[in-house]
């Protein structure tokens, strides 16, 4: 009668399950850092050496399309100029001074963003011109 001394015990590595996991990961991060755009609209914004850092409740963004205007409140396509008074009036209802970053690109006339900012001045609300830094 032949008695056997403990079992042998495999010493390979089986890399299969990490490569699943590496790949949920990647996958992960690519579908997560394309979410995370702020700011979808490409706008060439004015330069300036003045950089406030104040915190803004909402954006109105203006974006010259060659052949007009277009107007966005965040990211939502407004239409007129009286889209944006709707929007805003919604979004900043009951708010303590509310304020607004005005993105615009560079082509875009002043007129356009003087019609935001009376808005602004006729509802109370702070307006902040956004830039790039120079």
């Amino acid at each position: 009668m032949a008695i056997k001394h403990g079992s042998k015990v495999d010493k390979s590595f089986s890399a299969s399950s990490m490569t699943d996991l590496m790949f949920l990961l990647l996958l992960f991060l690519l579908i997560a850092t394309t979410l995370i755009n702020p700011n979808a609209l490409k706008l060439m914004l004015p330069k300036s050496s003045n950089q406030l850092k104040d915190k803004a409740m909402t954006t109105v963004s203006i974006q010259d399309t060659g052949h007009g205007y277009r107007y966005y409140v965040e990211l939502q396509d407004v239409g007129s100029i009286e889209g944006v008074e709707r929007a805003l009036s919604t979004r900043l209802e009951g708010q303590e001074e509310p304020t607004v970053s005005l993105h615009c690109d560079k082509t875009v006339a002043v007129d356009e963003v003087v019609k935001v900012m009376n808005i602004a001045k006729d509802n109370k609300y702070k307006l902040i011109l956004a830039t790039t830094p120079r």
